[in-house]
């Protein structure tokens, strides 16, 4: 295999970028793969291990318990280390977890190749769009992070492609011993193994590809960034990226209480409740627990995963509308239309539920769009911001602080909607997600800058001026 590292001296290569970037993103593939293979494994899980809901919710929620783990070093890590060596380490925890869980003699090893699957799943979903958004030039930025979500999304649909598949050919044929066992009897080790296949591929790419040129300046290495700077986007905007990056003063140290400093702590607000609200806004309760939500409104399980791929296509196809419109219409107004649009659906989902009227389609129509206010708006957007908005010296850090707050938020949605739906009912469960969606469009309104064609350099200059303007309280 050639060293897409190679003959980097030379002009810039739009190839060059887009490959790089992709490898990045398969990150954010596993990452949705991992997330949603579990959706089609929890009833199959629950009745060979006798699970309760609190277990149920257990075996759903360990893996975000992994991730906040995962998360809570991958930027001290990457920081010291380099964004490539975490991104290894991280295709090594999730193919050890696929392996693991596929072959798991019991409940609790299970839950335990969860929690590696878990490490793996944070310290990638921290570290790819990081490495993305230092490697991509301004222009291009939100859309070469973007490519990062819809990695994810596919990584999503293609679990729900092949849990309906297994789910749908249980009767076939697959010879004697453990491959009747993974692939027939015991199908979910055949949902969760299959994960194992795009990350021995992540694991062999990232050897090919090159450090952030941005932690190589940080490091002192200037000529190895200023290599990886021109073969990105050619000589002139090499060197003008190096300049800016010089011409940042010193006062901002390599310590996270940078942030809370006054001049950053608009930056620090947005970091942590934007992806909290990304995720208690209801969209992994549709990953994880789309079946089950489905079969309260009628469809059988087949019918239901089913209807489950429909949903991750739908997730797909509507990634690609902030693709192509995220660095043209801004940041901001992607947010604004898509997290009104998830409020409102959210609503009428409710509505419906407390109706009654579940017989047709309008269960799955309005979590379709949902999911499509999801998929141009909150998903890929709130990794472009959290990836621009703090400052060189602490990027790492403070992405770790953003991501971990995601996975806390994660990590509550996925223990508590088996008891919300329980307790509460799937109405009142989504009225909930609605009263949570909608803060998001305060803080887009009040503290969100819009940020499309800035350089990093230019947004971190940004909360200065702001601070010294009177602007940042």
């Amino acid at each position: 295999m050639t060293n897409i590292n190679d003959n980097i001296q030379g002009s810039k290569s739009g190839t060059y970028l887009y490959l790089i970037c992709l490898v990045a993103a398969l990150g954010g593939f596993l990452f949705g793969f991992d997330t949603a293979v579990i959706s089609g494994t929890v009833s199959l899980v629950k009745t060979d291990f006798d699970l309760n809901a609190v277990s149920e919710g257990w075996f759903v929620s360990c893996a975000l318990l992994g991730c906040i783990i995962g998360v809570s070093f991958s930027g001290k890590l990457s920081d010291r280390y380099g964004r490539k060596i975490v991104l290894i380490l991280s295709a090594v925890l999730f193919l050890a977890s696929a392996l693991g869980c596929m072959i798991s003699s019991s409940f609790d090893v299970l839950i335990i190749f969860r929690l590696i699957g878990g490490l793996g799943i944070g310290v990638a979903s921290m570290v790819s769009p990081l490495y993305i958004s230092e490697f991509s030039p301004s222009r291009y930025r939100g859309m070469m992070v973007s490519l990062y979500q819809l990695a994810l999304t596919i990584g999503i649909v293609l679990a729900y492609f092949s849990n309906a598949y297994l789910a749908n050919h249980i009767s076939d044929d697959y010879g004697t011993g453990s491959m009747q066992t993974i692939f027939s009897v015991e199908v979910w080790r055949g949902m969760l193994g299959l994960g194992a296949i795009p990350a021995a591929i992540f694991l062999i790419s990232l050897f090919f590809v090159p450090e952030s040129p941005r932690w190589l300046l940080l490091r002192g290495k200037d000529q190895k960034a200023r290599q990886v700077l021109v073969k990105i986007d050619g000589a002139p905007a090499a060197d003008r990226e190096i300049a800016a990056f010089k011409a940042q003063d010193d006062n901002v140290e390599g310590s996270l209480k940078e942030l809370f400093r006054p001049v950053f702590r608009k930056a620090l607000y947005i970091g942590i409740l934007l992806p909290f609200l990304s995720q208690i806004c209801g969209i992994n309760a549709v990953i994880y627990y789309g079946p089950r939500i489905l079969e309260q409104a009628g469809f059988t399980l087949n019918n239901a995963l089913g209807g489950q791929v429909t949903i991750g296509l739908v997730n797909v196809v509507f990634t690609f509308v902030a693709i192509f419109t995220i660095d043209k219409w801004g940041r901001k107004p992607l947010l604004f239309v898509g997290v009104g649009g998830a409020v409102i659906s959210l609503i009428i989902i409710g509505v419906l539920f407390a109706l009654g009227v579940t017989a047709g389609p309008w269960i799955l129509i309005f979590i379709l769009a949902f999911i499509a206010c999801f998929a141009f708006s909150f998903g890929p957007v709130c990794w472009v911001v959290v990836g621009e908005i703090f400052p060189n010296a602490v990027r790492g850090k403070a992405m770790a602080l953003a991501t971990l707050s995601l996975w806390i938020g994660n990590f509550l949605v996925g223990q508590l909607t088996p008891v919300l739906l329980e307790g509460l009912g799937s109405s009142w469960t989504f009225f909930l997600f609605a009263i949570c969606c909608s803060p998001a469009l305060w803080i887009t309104w009040k503290l969100i800058p819009e940020t499309k064609g800035r350089s990093l350099e230019d947004i971190e200059n940004y909360w200065k001026k702001s601070y010294t303007n009177g602007e940042t309280d």
